[in-house]
């Protein structure tokens, strides 16, 4: 990766595939505010964030760990890699915790399939397996890294990347089920931005009409 081009986040493929103007607000604009959902996301993840190691049962089990793939640009920090040693060669996994349950698109998997991709730069292995575990239902939820899942991962980082490289922030599109919990709302104004891009174009209606 040349020097002057910027990493992407792996956090920032979640914020894209879920909306291209929070992951902009995010990471282009650096804005950033808390609510409810970004709070108890934060105390799940305090446990993980701390770096360090244990082995139980064959299983070597990794918490905060750094990942970066140079051939892909990304940079960011696992919140668990297991390596399951009593296999030959070891059985990576990565682990990403989450606060609520199983979302209907697929942000949280594309999140977690980066991971692995990074972690196969790195240690040049093939993962096949990972999983979301979240904070609802307690439960953990196996993702398989298939070539879907894979294609989809490498679409979001070049339109991240092409997001990055523009340095433009996406404008609103005001959606009640995704904008009403985003913690950004105060700050994106979707509802306010949207109505003013529908009286901009048909201003702009209003103005070819009457060159016509």
């Amino acid at each position: 990766m040349e020097d002057d081009v910027r990493p992407i986040p792996l956090s920032a493929l979640q914020h894209m595939l879920f909306c291209p103007r929070q992951c902009a607000l995010i990471h282009l604009e650096q804005q950033w505010a808390e609510n409810r959902y970004t709070a108890e996301g934060r105390i799940l993840h305090e446990r993980a964030d701390h770096l360090g190691h244990e082995r139980r049962r064959g299983i070597h089990t990794a918490m905060a760990l750094p990942l970066a793939s140079e051939a892909l640009g990304l940079t960011g920090v696992a919140d668990v890699v297991e390596f399951d040693e009593s296999r030959e060669p070891a059985v990576v996994r990565p682990i990403e915790y989450k606060r609520g349950r199983p979302n209907a698109h697929r942000a949280d998997e594309v999140q977690l399939c980066a991971q692995a991709l990074c972690l196969e730069d790195m240690l040049n292995v093939r993962v096949e397996y990972g999983a979301l575990y979240y904070g609802k239902t307690r439960r953990r939820k196996s993702v398989a890294f298939d070539d879907e899942l894979r294609a989809l991962t490498l679409r979001v980082i070049a339109e991240t990347r092409a997001l990055f490289d523009n340095n433009r922030t996406p404008p609103a599109i005001y959606e009640p089920k995704r904008c009403d919990h985003c913690s950004l709302v105060d700050a994106c104004q979707p509802q306010v931005m949207g109505k003013q891009r529908s009286a901009g174009r048909w201003l702009e209606r209003q103005i070819q009409s009457l060159d016509e």
